[in-house]
């Protein structure tokens, strides 16, 4: 019994989704409509496109896109719409330009730098390890021997 409530409390929420319907000219137009809502970020949601988000803003902007699918806008003039008034925000790609150049590039420069740090690490564990005493590279003359030798006799005393 118990197992019924949850079950009927958890699916319940979903006849609260909000569903929009519109007219469409074409079969065309509906799938410009539903390819862009779904490339268009919520500028409210954290990471939700305006095709999946029940915001207000998105409604709006479902509204909006309707709208200009409709009147016959093309592709790019919607999205320079879209991102003349909501910022770059709005693109889930935005495009390469002075702002989003660390955005695009970013991960592959911090990839490099990472690669740089591990070849560093392990030079210098291979440097540590060929100066590390009794390695067998290392030849000292007479005199060296003689200091070293009366240097750790010293100690001894």
């Amino acid at each position: 019994m118990r197992f019924l409530a949850l079950l009927s409390l958890l699916f319940s929420t979903i006849s609260f989704a909000a569903i929009d319907t519109y007219e469409f000219k074409s079969s065309v137009d509906e799938k410009r409509f539903h390819d862009l809502a779904a490339e268009l970020r919520c500028p409210k949601c954290q990471n939700q496109n305006i095709a999946d988000s029940d915001s207000p803003i998105a409604k709006d902007l479902r509204r909006e896109l309707y709208r200009m699918v409709d009147s016959g806008a093309q592709d790019t003039e919607v999205i320079d719409f879209m991102v003349t008034r909501y910022g770059d925000f709005v693109l889930y790609r935005p495009k390469v330009n002075s702002q989003t150049w660390f955005l695009w590039y970013g991960p592959y420069l911090l990839l490099g730098v990472g690669l740089l740090v591990i070849l560093l690490i392990v030079y210098l564990r291979k440097a540590n390890r060929r100066a590390q005493p009794g390695a067998k590279d290392i030849e000292l003359t007479e005199q060296e021997r003689a200091r070293l030798d009366a240097l750790l006799n010293k100690d001894t005393k």
